[in-house]
């Protein structure tokens, strides 16, 4: 029988998970989830690179947990872990960052844009940043990694990391490729629809949790044009079709379909039907992730056998890696 291909990724828990995460991210894992060897990450350790409230961070942690089992993510199908609880993450990006460049951690332009939004809390943490990623792909030699545009750089320089150590010791990791999903949908800010939907933009995002009365202010709100047609024109009409887009991916229709059910409608009927399609789709969402939210000790052995199950992937290879580079055996 072939082997299935592994996927890695992870979100931070420093925000609450959004409309943005969801569609183009975490519907994408949930369709994975048979076809593929696959381990989803909360990132808390790459969460700290910004100062984090301590409390807001285990909660989140852990309400991020519950909405990704709630999206339809199997923990038996999954492996679904917290970052900090597996600790050859750390021990690993030490090892990495021994064989990255300065100059190449430099150039990464998610270091350049953070370090100008937080100028006051420049830490070599963030600077390092890749190599922890590096770390996390590689212990469990991944082969594909989904990503959106933004990080493709550092799938990029965590290949080149890998190739430069298996170049001195021989093939110890799986190259990693950086793997777009088909059906991901690319969704935007509802405020500035040539940016990503983001949680640093409040009111242009929409978070999986929103009450319904929040999803359809914002909706109403969202950011259009002067004129009433609503159809697709990504370059033209930016904020309709990312509400087109938005409709689609809640209800299932096809794009031809959602033009012709607004035809000659406007836009005071088109944005509050977006806003209620995506509360239908958030409904049972948020309705299952409250539920679980309750049962911590559920919770709590979902993320306890997760990280048994990753640290047992993650040792074989940082035993091969230690015995490489020339550490004593324990």
């Amino acid at each position: 029988m072939e082997q299935k291909k592994r996927i890695f990724s992870g979100i931070q828990p420093s925000g609450d998970l959004t409309l943005g995460s969801y569609m183009g991210a975490i519907k994408n894992w949930v369709a994975l989830q048979d076809d593929y060897d696959c381990l989803y990450c909360i990132v808390d350790m790459h969460a700290i690179t910004v100062r984090q409230v301590p409390a807001d961070l285990r909660r989140r942690s852990l309400e991020q947990l519950a909405q990704y089992i709630a999206c339809g993510l199997d923990p038996e199908k999954n492996i679904m872990f917290i970052q900090s609880h597996v600790a050859e993450h750390a021990e690993l990006a030490w090892v990495l960052g021994c064989y990255t460049q300065f100059g190449e951690l430099s150039r990464m332009t998610q270091f350049k844009d953070k370090s100008q939004k937080h100028a006051d809390n420049i830490t070599a943490g963030l600077f390092t940043y890749p190599v922890l990623m590096a770390a996390d792909i590689l212990l469990y030699q991944t082969d594909l990694v989904p990503v959106g545009q933004d990080q493709k750089q550092h799938v990029e320089l965590c290949r080149d990391i890998a190739n430069r150590f298996n170049g001195v010791y021989s093939e110890t990791f799986t190259l990693p490729e950086p793997f777009i999903p088909p059906m991901g949908a690319k969704i935007m800010s509802l405020g500035a629809p040539e940016s990503k939907m983001s949680k640093s933009d409040p009111d242009g995002c929409v978070f999986l949790m929103d009450r319904p009365e929040e999803i359809m202010r914002k909706f109403k709100r969202a950011i259009t044009d002067c004129e009433t047609a609503v159809k697709y024109d990504r370059e033209n009409k930016p904020g309709v079709s990312n509400l087109l887009t938005i409709y689609c991916a809640a209800t299932g229709k096809t794009m031809e379909a959602a033009e012709q059910e607004f035809a000659g409608q406007g836009y005071g009927v088109f944005k509050p039907a977006v806003g209620e399609a995506v509360v239908e789709l958030v409904r049972p969402i948020q309705e299952e992730a409250l539920r679980l939210m309750k049962d911590k000790a559920y919770l709590e052995s979902i993320y306890q056998s997760g990280a048994q199950k990753a640290q047992a992937l993650a040792q074989k290879t940082l035993r091969k890696v230690y015995k490489k580079v020339g550490f004593v055996a324990r």
